[in-house]
């Protein structure tokens, strides 16, 4: 099978792969008292600057929610896309952890605005209302899209305007990045954003992420938090590893502009056989499609992907760092087969 499905469904990329063998020579300290962490912990900061705070993580959903539990209390509530990761996808995590509300907004590709937030300031102050504490974007978006530096920032400005907080979901960082070709602090502390939750997995690792935290006095206690969540790794040096051989001169990048490349040309491709729509502008490594289900039947035999929309048919298909311009040309010339 040829994987359209996700980047999830990749495998770890060769360097990655030595550096974890690398890491599994002799013993290390535990918890992440060990040298390769201080030097993934390095690597974040020559990337964002000396003055931010890194904590490995085990997963994305982890990384979520403790990044939104360090700048929330129960009574606070988070404003965040309906399709946002922490809303669709995380079975309820942040509402069970946190024990806050999600306040969501309908969106065609999972942006929001400042407008969008605006709608629940009346709720503040309200003692009978979950005051809205938390602006939560994610970068690129569920559906692809690419927040532009200037629209991060009007989101950064509007909760500082508000007291309130803007965190980023960064599963897709590198991806963002490569899209807009610019610094990632353009677009996340130079913009405002106090939390980012930072992806390894869908780049290229074995697993982990990584919370940044741009004010250390929002990290306050955060080992603590981490620990009583189940989210400190006893062997981090596999985790950290990882990220030290990432960051070190630009794979992630590297990584992530194939993704974009592949995501462009499959989208080129299947724009130009009729029987195909494409619903959203390519920006990163995700193409949103309608493709009839008896076309689907056929393509699930050589390849894996997802239909996203049941009602209209519309399927999701995700670029990797390993996809190939082969694996492209391949689903383009199996969709024109059977659309014939």
């Amino acid at each position: 099978m040829i994987n359209f499905a996700s980047d999830n469904y990749s495998g770890v990329h060769p360097r990655i792969m030595q550096a974890l063998a690398a890491a599994n020579q002799g013993c290390a300290c535990a918890y992440g008292d060990d040298t390769y962490t201080a030097e993934a912990d390095t690597a974040f900061k020559a990337l964002f600057g000396e003055d931010i705070v890194s904590y490995i993580m085990v997963n994305g959903t982890g990384a979520n929610v403790l990044g939104l539990a360090s700048i929330m209390k129960p009574y606070h509530a988070v404003v965040c896309s309906s399709m946002a990761h922490i809303n669709v996808d995380e079975t309820g995590a942040p509402e069970n952890i946190l024990g806050s509300k999600l306040l969501t907004v309908d969106s065609e590709d999972g942006k929001l605005t400042p407008k969008d937030v605006e709608q629940f300031l009346f709720a503040k102050g309200v003692v009978h209302h979950s005051q809205p504490k938390v602006i939560s974007i994610t970068q690129s978006t569920e559906y692809g899209a690419v927040y532009t530096p200037e629209e991060v920032k009007a989101l950064g400005d509007f909760a500082r305007e508000h007291d309130m907080y803007l965190h980023m979901d960064g599963a897709r960082i590198a991806n963002a990045a490569a899209a807009l070709d610019v610094d990632v602090n353009v677009f996340t502390r130079d913009a405002g954003v106090d939390v980012l939750s930072f992806g390894g997995t869908k780049n290229g690792m074995m697993f982990g992420e990584a919370v940044i935290f741009f004010d250390k006095k929002l990290a306050e206690g955060f080992e603590y938090l981490r620990k009583q969540n189940l989210q400190l790794l006893s062997k981090m040096r596999y985790a950290s590893c990882q990220f030290k051989e990432l960051l070190c001169d630009g794979l992630w990048l590297e990584l992530a502009k194939n993704s974009n490349a592949m995501a462009k040309r499959l989208a080129d491709g299947l724009a130009e056989i009729p029987a195909i729509t494409i619903c959203n502008k390519v920006e990163a490594n995700s193409v949103f499609a309608i493709i009839k289900p008896e076309y689907q039947e056929e393509l699930h035999k050589q390849f894996a992907f997802y239909e996203w929309v049941e009602a209209t048919h519309e399927s999701r298909l995700v670029c990797s760092f390993d996809t190939t311009e082969q694996d492209v040309d391949s689903f383009i010339a199996a969709v024109k087969a059977v659309c014939a």
